[in-house]
């Protein structure tokens, strides 16, 4: 099975697609569902330039995003997302593939997460493709399509180069660990430890590949899981902070708060 950067390459490379709109924007802190009940009508790349915003589609798959993450795909999906900073600033470009229901499209419909490089030439690339997103004329459509190549390229090369830097595998093993003993006590030393590493080249590390640092990270796992049971389950807010590794309810509830704009009693009780 070939990696995703490698299949979106083929994915670009193959199937013929339009360029719609061109947006720099940012959203405020709290939860914003405007996709929640009307489904995206344009697949998207969608650039994080500042803040920390959780993307949510279809109601349980959650992409933390910081800046420089990056998602791709998203057509015909619900989406919410949960704005945990002051406010999330990001840069997006809708595409859709001509024909957005055949089988080779299907990668459109698809969600995938890489990781960008905010480096001069990617920020003028942006720049660029706003400058021509209001062009009618076909030299400055043809303008913006290759240029929404060339962001598409920036982000699969870089995607490559991370995956096959040292760091990746030991990265990846360290998220594989945290998704499945996040209920357990667990501290920046001991993870590092599992490395052989010392603790502040570790952090150094995880932080340079996820954008965030361990316990960081492992905080927002914990908060993505108790938001998928606190909407799918009729669990206590209590049973939920002890199932995700929170003996004091209180603590846990501040947490959420400050993740998700709103305490976990409220959330239960919008549903």
């Amino acid at each position: 099975m070939s990696e995703p950067y490698d299949a979106f390459a083929a994915f670009f490379l193959q199937v013929p697609i339009d360029i719609y709109g061109v947006f720099q924007s940012t959203l405020p802190q709290g939860l914003h569902q405007g996709h929640k009940a009307k489904p995206t009508t344009k697949s998207g790349i969608l650039i994080a330039l500042g803040g920390e915003a959780d993307f949510i589609y279809e109601g349980s798959s959650s992409y933390v995003l910081r800046p420089g993450m990056t998602v791709i795909g998203g057509y015909n999906r619900s989406m919410e997302i949960a704005v945990h900073s002051e406010e999330f600033e990001y840069f997006l470009v809708h595409f859709l593939p001509v024909a957005p229901e055949s089988e080779q499209a299907h990668l459109s419909r698809e969600v995938h997460m890489f990781h960008n490089d905010l480096d001069a030439a990617l920020l003028q690339v942006m720049k660029e493709l706003r400058r021509y997103s209001t062009g009618l004329g076909h030299l400055e459509l043809l303008e913006k399509k290759t240029l929404f190549y060339q962001l598409v390229n920036k982000t699969l090369a870089y995607e490559r180069y991370l995956q096959n830097s040292e760091s990746h595998t030991i990265m990846e093993q360290t998220i594989a660990y945290i998704r499945q003993h996040y209920a357990e006590p667990i501290t920046l030393e001991s993870l590092a430890g599992q490395q052989g590493m010392k603790a502040k080249y570790f952090s150094h590390l995880f932080q340079k590949y996820t954008g965030l640092g361990p316990i960081h990270y492992l905080i927002q796992y914990r908060m993505k899981i108790a938001y998928e049971l606190l909407m799918t389950t009729p669990f206590a807010v209590r049973d939920i902070a002890r199932s995700v590794g929170y003996m004091d309810a209180y603590y846990f509830s501040r947490l959420f708060k400050k993740h998700y704009g709103m305490s976990p009693t409220a959330l239960k009780e919008s549903e």
